[in-house]
Parts: C-alpha cells; structure tokens; sequence
C-alpha cells in the first residue's frame, strides 16, 4: 500500500516537473484550469437568466415605443389631413362672400347700361356712374383693398413701377412722381398691384 503511493506521488510530481497538465485538468490559452466546483456554474446561469430577462424588457420597451410612434404618425397625419381641408373651405367661403358682396355692384352697373340707352339727360347719367364707383370703392374698402398714394411723392420701387420719364412741370416735381398711369392698390398692407407712374426730370 505505501509502495502505491510512493508510486503516485512520484508520478504527479513528474508530471509537474514536466509541465504535463492532470488528467482531470483544462488547458485554455495555455493556462492550465483546475476543475471548479458547482458554484461557479451556479453563477453562470443566474447571469444567462439575467440577460434573457433583459433581453425581454428591452423588446417590451421597443414594441412600445414604436406603438407610441405609430400612434403619433397617424395622428399627425390625421391633423394635417383636417388643417388643409378646414384651409380649403376657408378659401371658398372667403371667396364666395366676396362674390355675394360684389353682385350689388353689377346690378348697379346694368342698370345704368339700362338707364343710359333711354335717358337723354346727361347729368343724371354721371350721377348714376359716380354712384357706381363710390359704391365699389366702398366695397374694396370693406374688403381691405386701398388705394396707393403715388402723384407727388418720390418713386418707391416697393409700390410704385416707373414706366417712363418726362419734364418736371415745376422745380419740386423733380425727380417725383408727375402722373399715375396706373393706380396701384394694396390688401391687408401688401401690394396686390404695383402703381404705374410717370418721373419728372
């Protein structure tokens, strides 16, 4: 019995003089692993359960994340649907309250169409054409249409387009505007049409 293992103690020790790992021994990058127990495989499994766990969360909150933008997509996409539609019937209404507004206007006109093809009385028909005008005036004013003020002022290249020059009939007029081919007209403090004038010089 003691001769046995006189044997195997000689035999480890050879072993380890000659760098020969024990059978029951792992050998990882040249580092020799002795054999662990079951605590250490314990842990690895804790940790693997750990990370599954994780992992799920992680899905879960991807999965709501992307309802939440899905969401947000198809309510954005539903606001932007409504804005241009309540856009467009402004558009038309506003448009159609203009038009209600000018047909009196016409029906002023053709009636002094009328009144001019069976009145000889001239003072009566200018009368009537005065009326007209004062009434549309009114209207573009309602509307907030204005007139540009251009004679007698210096050209302003953001109202007024200069399409001409002639001779200042005084030395003031020089260099100002002399006669308005064209009125020019601005709605809600924007140039709707440039005024046509003339430069003295």
């Amino acid at each position: 019995m003691t001769k046995k293992k006189d044997e195997h103690r000689k035999e480890g020790k050879e072993n380890h003089m000659s760098g020969n790992p024990p059978e029951n021994s792992a050998n990882i990058g040249g580092t020799v692993v002795e054999p662990d127990g079951g605590e250490n495989g314990s842990e690895q499994c804790d940790t693997a359960t750990e990370l599954e766990n994780k992992i799920t969360e992680l899905n879960g909150q991807l999965a709501a994340a992307n309802d939440k933008y899905l969401r947000l997509s198809a309510e954005f996409d539903n606001f932007r649907k409504r804005t241009l539609r309540e856009k467009m019937d402004l558009l038309k209404n506003a448009s159609e309250s203009i038009i209600v507004n000018f047909l009196p206007v016409i029906d002023d006109v053709e009636r002094a169409m009328k009144a001019i093809e069976i009145s000889d009385n001239l003072e009566t028909t200018k009368e009537g054409i005065n009326l007209i005008y004062n009434k549309f005036k009114d209207f573009t004013k309602q509307n907030s249409v204005v007139e540009m003020e251009a004679k007698g002022l210096v050209l302003n290249t953001d109202h007024h387009e200069a399409i001409t020059k002639i001779p200042a009939p005084t030395e003031e007029l020089k260099g100002k505007i002399v006669e308005v081919v064209q009125k020019g007209y601005m709605l809600n403090d924007k140039v709707i049409r440039y005024a046509k004038v003339v430069i003295g010089e």
